[in-house]
């Protein structure tokens, strides 16, 4: 597929204007590709365009990012599963949904699964499996620097062209090449109003939770699901940074998936959508055509 091919439509989500990109023939099988936090929903574009057969891919903007309504103000994870319930709804009214989700967004998708075990027909995690917080961490000096935070509003780095994101991206990513560096340039920041360029995401996802993260709670969720569930893990990406030298953590965790199968994908970081996404298209079709 050539970028052209995406288009965008809006619709009201529990009061906000959702901003969903969408690839490929209305009569396709239907995938849902959720993504990650500081990110949008043309960072799938380069799996898309590998993809070997039709699918009508189906990526929302999550509340802050991209052109979906940003709050200005502290988000609460919970709203995210609502907001999925609200979309699959919408364009899976009768059907259980298969769900593709890098990073934060497998981290919704997984706990939705879950709560919502009906709903999902198949569930791939893209580079995901919980986050591993310090083992010393204070939640009162936690919440203190969340209550901190709320004094002065948040800004994200600004740079002075589409071009010169491109370059930090590159030097963020070095397996980047500059023509997709250039596509997410353009597709994934915007515009200020004082021409500036920055990431389309709404700077108060920068401001930390209030509360601790709890692994236990979304292991209670994981444990409910009763799809099949594909985990790609990016070769150097965060699943290995966190549980590569604690694999007894890492059996815990996967051993809540009843079907789970695990998958690497080499020579990838974290955001190996864009490292791989040949690779990530054939593992991702592999799993979504089988019988």
């Amino acid at each position: 597929m050539h970028p052209a091919d995406s288009t965008t439509e809006q619709l009201t989500v529990r009061g906000l204007r959702y901003n969903v990109r969408r690839w490929g023939p209305a009569q396709a099988p239907r995938v849902f590709m959720l993504h990650g936090w500081m990110d949008a929903s043309a960072t799938f574009q380069f799996v898309v365009e590998a993809l070997a057969q039709d699918w009508q891919v189906i990526a929302p903007d999550w509340r802050g990012y991209g052109a979906t309504d940003w709050l200005g103000r502290a988000y609460w994870f919970p709203d995210y599963y609502a907001d999925l319930d609200a979309l699959l709804a919408h364009y899976s009214p009768d059907a259980p949904a298969q769900v593709v989700g890098h990073s934060m967004g497998a981290s919704i998708a997984a706990v939705y699964a879950g709560l919502r075990p009906a709903r999902v027909a198949r569930l791939a995690m893209l580079d995901f499996l919980g986050l591993k917080p310090p083992a010393d961490e204070d939640p009162a000096e936690h919440l203190r620097t969340w209550l901190d935070a709320q004094r002065e509003t948040p800004r994200l780095r600004a740079y002075p062209d589409h071009a010169a994101l491109a370059r930090r991206l590159c030097s963020a990513n070095p397996r980047l090449t500059a023509e997709r560096a250039d596509f997410l340039a353009r597709h994934v920041g915007r515009v200020r109003d004082d021409g500036q360029v920055e990431m389309a995401c709404d700077p108060w996802h920068k401001v930390p939770s209030p509360f601790l993260y709890r692994v236990d709670d979304a292991m209670a969720a994981w444990r409910r699901i009763t799809a099949p569930v594909l985990m790609l893990e990016a070769a150097e990406g965060y699943v290995r940074q966190r549980f590569g030298d604690d694999p007894d953590e890492y059996r815990r965790r996967l051993a809540c998936f009843a079907h789970v199968r695990v998958e690497t994908i080499g020579d990838a970081d974290h955001n190996l959508q864009h490292d791989q996404p040949a690779r990530v298209a054939a593992a991702l079709e592999g799993f979504l055509l089988r019988a």
